[in-house]
């Protein structure tokens, strides 16, 4: 690559990212990354935010060095270019701090990294495919970083956007909150959507994920199949799924292809599959999974959406809320079912079950499946997260606490 043409896109990145607003600050512990000579990886879908949150780490550096691979002028730039780019760099001014945007577009660029790390580089970099950035690491720097998954906006994050103060008391407050809510609930908390409110954003960022993430990276040629599984997966969204029903129901040759392309989208952190809970992980590989996907906004604009889709929706929302808490997270399955298990050090710690709202017509099935989850645990408490109910039930000397998912998600 030529280098004079390289400094050139060097110098306007870096002065664009330098001018970057930098948004909310992100619900995280900044000074737990920025206190360690550890590399920081920030990985996430698309447009959730990842730019700006390095951005935010910028604004603690008096200099720094910035790239974005994920740049047009940039496709022919490999391995061998890195040694230019360092030269660059040091052109610019001194500095041991470094930020590498959308890194995994460059072939082996883990080797780089460990380079510069051994050099005693502050490095903080972001991708957008799980698998690639985990696998490469995991070979290559292993105990050398710490990870951040990013989503789009939490509740509280919408909220701090909005400049609302959610530690505020009174009727008023708890209706504008709960107006808000309602919003999120529907159009999710990609900041690109908050900001403009215009649903081709996302419609956008779905498109990009499909052809420019997967379908090219991954050279896939059923590319209408492709498609309509992805489409069919956020249109069922919190539904069960098998691999073979897929297979049938979308005429695909192999369950093995079926099951490729869910793991290509999860890798780009487009939909979760999220695994029954059994002893045997024999059995809980074998089980048919539950899905969910990035965000309720997405999911609504590229997707069939009913009106009776709300507890989906509410169920997806406290999934992602529980991924972006670091949680490991299994459904519950016997006789009755409980919408999720919490496992913490090898032990069932909390189990949750989501429903819009509770009446007669429900109560058994709610608190049923509940208990059967917290008697086969061992667990005195458990939790029903609803639209917008509070209270307490005793089942069989066990406590089961109803709290309204918005209160919930701001805890």
């Amino acid at each position: 690559m030529n280098l004079t043409k390289l400094e050139d896109i060097v110098a306007d990145q870096l002065k664009n990212f330098q001018k970057r607003d930098i948004g909310i600050i992100r619900n995280i512990d900044f000074n737990k990354y920025l206190k360690t000579k550890q590399i920081t990886v920030i990985s996430g879908i698309r447009r959730s935010g990842k730019s700006t949150l390095l951005a935010q780490f910028s604004k603690r550096f008096k200099n720094f060095y910035y790239i974005n691979f994920d740049d047009e002028r940039l496709l022919d730039f490999s391995v061998n270019n890195f040694n230019d780019l360092m030269v660059i760099f040091r052109k610019i001014y001194p500095s041991k701090v470094i930020f590498l945007d959308e890194i995994q577009d460059i072939e082996k660029w883990e080797k780089f990294i460990r380079r510069i790390y051994d050099e005693g580089y502050k490095i903080f970099l972001t991708g957008s495919n799980a698998k690639l950035l985990s696998s490469e690491l995991g070979t290559h720097l292993t105990g050398r970083y710490f990870k951040i998954e990013l989503y789009p906006f939490s509740f509280k994050e919408f909220l701090h956007y909005k400049k609302v103060d959610y530690k505020e008391k009174g009727a008023e407050i708890r209706a504008k909150i709960l107006k808000i809510f309602d919003n999120y609930l529907k159009n999710g908390g990609f900041p690109e959507f908050v900001k403009y409110k215009d649903k081709e954003f996302v419609k956008r960022i779905y498109e990009d994920v499909l052809y420019r993430d997967l379908l090219t990276r991954f050279n896939i040629r059923e590319v209408k199949s492709f498609k309509q599984l992805a489409n069919f997966l956020f249109t069922n969204l919190a539904g069960e799924i098998s691999y073979n029903s897929l297979k049938k129901i979308l005429g695909f040759k192999s369950v093995m292809t079926v099951r490729n392309y869910i793991e290509f989208m999860e890798e780009s952190f487009l939909v979760f599959e999220l695994y029954k809970y059994d002893y045997s992980l024999k059995k809980q590989y074998v089980s048919d999974k539950k899905i969910y996907v990035i965000d309720n906004g997405m999911r609504n604009t590229v997707a069939f959406y009913f009106s009776k889709d709300l507890g989906k929706m509410l169920e997806n929302l406290v999934f992602i809320e529980l991924k972006m808490r670091g949680q490991e997270i299994y459904y519950y399955k016997n006789k009755k079912e409980c919408d999720f298990i919490i496992k913490e050090k090898n032990k069932i710690t909390q189990v949750i079950q989501v429903s819009v709202y509770m009446d007669e017509n429900n109560r058994e099935r709610e608190v049923g499946g509940l208990l059967e989850a917290m008697n086969e645990f061992k667990l005195k408490k458990g939790l029903i997260l609803t639209k917008d109910q509070e209270g307490k039930v005793k089942e069989d000397g066990k406590i089961i606490e109803i709290k309204s998912v918005y209160k919930w998600a701001l805890e």
